[in-house]
């Protein structure tokens, strides 16, 4: 006789749980497993997860520590589960999206379903035309210094089922396997790199943001990404007044503004008189400033829109560099396409939205990085760049499906 679970988690919902997680890939966590390794023993595994979950007997292992570099040189910490841990939290994620989702406000972008990264930049494009002043917020240590206590009395608003609080908490305490062996079980905090933490973060900041401007500022529109928000204002002094409310708010909620990067910033464009210190901030890879642009029936005028920003284009640049195409005389341009064209395709996409002019700079930048190949590969272009640059140019206009940044690049002839 089987015996009776403690929670009632079908064998279906870690099936499905799996089913995202090797769709979203992901590296090995602690135990060095990786989702091919998973596989060979795919029913056991599984069958480990289900048992474990439904009589209330998982213990997250420690989750890996890594670092990768920021943009200012430092290094983001990212915390890296196993893929068992992963199967598990995604179970827990798709148990309470469908729960938290229809409470959050419309805009909050980040990591939510039918919502981009792009819906967000559009929004503030669009409420930087019509208020002349923006607050751009930074939370410093965001995912670091949830409060575990506030993030479950939020939980426990929208849920009272036992499993889901039991395996949150325990996600949240879970050790920390650091870069030297040493474990370390955190007081506060959820690791970036766990499946859960985006939906808790969200929830998290639902009620110390979201519902707060609601509440206290419901006359101030705001796009909010994870810990990445604008706030619209119509003068410096409401812009100042949110920023000292926001400051003490998000005080007493744990969290820090941070000093230099939290700035108070002027919309200016053609219409809107005066100067002052800042006049554009940077939002999701874009930069807000003002610029040249024209109608449809070729007037120009000034105004504050977003472009590719300089430091993504630079953090581009860099990752074409590290492809080392000169040191690969071997290889075609087909080869070359084949591995790079969907990374490529996804920076049109991203950062071809606004602004697309911004980005033949950088695309100009690949094809540059060709022509240093095509003078490796052949000896008729050893030394000889301007002949190579003709002879690119020449196969990108006969075949221009090769790379698909081609087809931009040369549309206008």
């Amino acid at each position: 006789m089987e015996k009776v679970k403690s929670f009632n988690i079908s064998k279906r919902q870690v099936w499905e749980a799996y089913k995202c997680v090797k769709a979203n890939r992901g590296g090995a966590g602690i135990d060095n497993q990786s989702i091919g390794n998973f596989e060979e023993d795919i029913s056991n595994n599984l069958f480990k997860i289900w048992n474990r979950m439904s009589s209330g007997s998982y213990f997250p292992p420690p989750v890996k520590r890594v670092e990768i570099p920021k943009g200012d040189g430092r290094m983001r910490p990212l915390g890296i589960p196993t893929v068992a841990d992963r199967v598990a939290q995604m179970v827990v994620k798709q148990y309470l999206e469908p729960l938290l989702e229809p409470h959050f406000h419309p805009d909050s972008y980040g990591y939510r379903p039918n919502k981009s990264a792009l819906d967000a930049v559009g929004q503030a494009r669009k409420r930087c035309w019509r208020y002349n002043w923006v607050l751009d917020l930074d939370v410093k240590g965001f995912f670091d210094n949830i409060s575990h206590e506030l993030l479950m009395r939020a939980l426990v608003k929208h849920t009272d089922c036992r499993w889901i609080l039991l395996y949150v908490e325990r996600w949240l305490k879970a050790p920390v396997a650091m870069l030297d062996g040493s474990l370390v079980y955190p007081e506060k905090g959820t690791p970036q790199g766990g499946v859960a933490s985006p939906l808790l973060a969200n929830l998290f900041l639902h009620y110390v943001f979201d519902n707060w401007m609601q509440r206290k500022y419901s006359h101030v529109p705001f796009e909010r990404y994870a810990d990445d928000a604008v706030c619209h204002c119509r003068t410096e002094s409401q812009a100042n007044q949110l920023k000292a409310d926001l400051e003490e708010r998000f005080g007493n909620c744990g969290l820090e503004l941070h000093p230099e990067k939290t700035k108070i910033v002027y919309c200016k464009d053609g219409d809107r008189k005066g100067e002052y210190p800042v006049m554009k901030f940077d939002f999701l890879g874009y930069t807000f400033r003002s610029r040249l642009s024209r109608t449809r029936r070729g007037k120009f005028f000034v105004s504050f829109t977003p472009a590719i920003s300089n430091k993504a284009a630079k953090a581009i640049r860099q990752k074409v560099r590290s492809w080392n195409w000169q040191l690969r005389p071997g290889d075609t341009l087909e080869d070359l396409a084949r591995e790079c064209n969907s990374i490529i395709r996804g920076w049109i996409n991203y950062y071809g939205r606004f602004n697309p002019s911004a980005m033949l700079g950088i695309l100009d930048h690949i094809n540059w990085r060709l022509v240093r190949w095509a003078t490796c590969k052949y000896k008729k272009l050893r030394g000889r760049q301007r002949k190579a640059t003709r002879w690119l140019r020449k196969i990108a206009e006969h075949q221009p499906n090769i790379f698909v940044h081609w087809s931009v690049l040369y549309k206008n002839g």
